[in-house]
């Protein structure tokens, strides 16, 4: 009996020991607590995802209907950049076009269409002003030649593209083609596309002058109002071109040439009737080359000074930067007498090519 009970207790001890150390399940649960926690996880992107695809369909929607709202609309359009006759109406046309468009989302193609009847519109820009405001910008083709199709002359611009009777065209140079194309339409001469390029890169100053282009035996010609004529030969470098006249024109020994030939910009020369040119003209052909050389390539842009405003502006600015590079570049203790005896010394260094 006594071992029975002492083996009792050595059990119930053993047992208690037992339930110390290995409680039930815990090994389990070690075990499974990584799953348990992606589980977890998985549980929390799952809550996320769904919230997302209740939420962002409501955000879209109020977004949609904020930029179509009447908070957002179009109330006041100020349009900048149109002239002309039809200036008015090109402005009443793009204004009703905008009113009631959203500012947040401004329909740039709708205002082009609203203006696709006037050929002289190349560009139209939007800028929205939060909440109710638009600005409009037009670019514009300006005319730069009167297309002559029997007794009609037609606006056209530099890039070919037919503006119209309804602009003023008397003044400009006149262009002669068989085919009238319709308003808006390009036009389909290259000879005449040649005229127009040479037409559009001129100075403001110098386009004024011009009366027609044509091509004759030297090749695309432009006869001023006065009677000069000036050859170009074809559309290329027309801008180096048309600085070379201008540093020709500026040039006081060109007075009385009968024409200037401009073919190579850089070996620009003036023609002369018999006997009337100045002493440089070279074996009684009637033609002189102003400006001689390559140095002629440095003069035309203060030569166009002369004739253009922008010019001389930018020329005054030259001169003025030219003066502080003397004065800081004269060495110290230098007088007056030196800068001119230097400038002796230049005179006669130029004078001597011409000669």
């Amino acid at each position: 009996m006594d071992r029975t009970i002492a083996a009792g207790a050595a059990a119930g001890r053993l047992g208690g020991a037992s339930r110390r150390v290995f409680p039930p399940g815990a090994g389990a649960r070690r075990a499974l607590a990584p799953l348990l926690a992606a589980l977890g996880a998985r549980r929390r992107l799952r809550l996320t995802l769904i919230c997302a695809l209740v939420v962002l369909p409501l955000l879209a929607g109020g977004w949609m209907w904020l930029r179509h709202s009447s908070l957002v609309a179009v109330e006041h359009v100020r349009v900048t950049g149109t002239r002309g006759a039809q200036a008015r109406a090109i402005d009443g046309a793009l204004t009703e076009a905008a009113h009631g468009m959203s500012t947040l989302a401004p329909d740039v193609a709708k205002l082009k269409a609203a203006v696709a009847r006037f050929p002289q519109v190349s560009e139209v820009r939007a800028d929205p002003s939060f909440p109710h405001g638009m600005r409009i910008t037009v670019l514009e083709r300006a005319p730069v030649a009167a297309l002559l199709v029997g007794g009609s002359r037609i606006a056209v611009g530099a890039d070919g593209t037919v503006l119209g009777t309804t602009l003023p065209n008397a003044s400009l140079p006149a262009v002669a083609d068989d085919v009238a194309p319709a308003s808006g339409a390009r036009v389909g001469n290259e000879l005449v596309r040649q005229a127009l390029t040479v037409l559009g890169a001129a100075p403001a100053a110098l386009l004024r002058l011009a009366g027609r282009a044509y091509f004759s035996t030297r090749g695309l010609t432009v006869a001023m109002r006065g009677g000069l004529l000036v050859y170009f030969g074809d559309a290329t470098r027309p801008h180096a071109k048309w600085l070379a006249l201008a540093s020709v024109l500026a040039d006081s020994s060109s007075a009385g040439a009968v024409y200037v030939d401009v073919r190579s910009p850089e070996r620009a020369a003036a023609g002369f009737a018999a006997g009337a040119g100045p002493r440089e003209t070279e074996g009684g052909t009637g033609e002189a080359q102003i400006g001689k050389g390559e140095s002629t390539v440095g003069t035309l842009a203060a030569k166009l000074a002369e004739a253009t405003p922008e010019g001389r502006a930018k020329a005054a600015g030259g001169e003025a930067e030219e003066k502080r590079s003397e004065a800081a570049s004269q060495p110290a203790g230098a007088g007056p007498s030196g800068g001119a005896a230097g400038g002796e010394e230049a005179e006669g260094a130029e004078a001597e090519p011409s000669g």
